[in-house]
């Protein structure tokens, strides 16, 4: 699967979150975002390891529902689910190994 630098619009509303099945991430952020930026070449590299995790990029920002919901404030804030839980949670990452920790603890086990 091939990394996606850009931030999309909502794909997926809470509701459908809570239903989800396996590991999951969610990425919220915006494409002008410096340190969205910054953080893309750590998350890409703890992604390479594991494939597995469907990871989903959201832009984020005023009156956007999914981000609300979930009490986002700053970016990048990337969500872990397994099963539509929300295991932890890392606000600006800025290092590979935070990043593969946090996706070891979704992994199907």
């Amino acid at each position: 699967m091939s990394f996606d630098n850009h931030y999309t619009p909502e794909s997926i509303s809470p509701e459908e979150l809570a239903h989800t099945q396996g590991p999951l991430l969610i990425e919220f952020g915006t494409n002008w975002c410096g340190f969205c930026q910054s953080a893309q070449r750590h998350i890409e590299a703890a992604m390479e390891r594991h494939s597995g995790v469907e990871h989903v990029k959201v832009e984020d920002g005023k009156g956007r529902r999914l981000g609300r919901t979930l009490g986002v404030k700053l970016w990048p804030t990337l969500i872990f689910f397994r099963d539509g839980h929300e295991i932890t949670r890392l606000i600006r990452p800025d290092n590979r190994e935070d990043i593969e920790t946090a996706l070891a603890h979704i992994q199907d086990r």
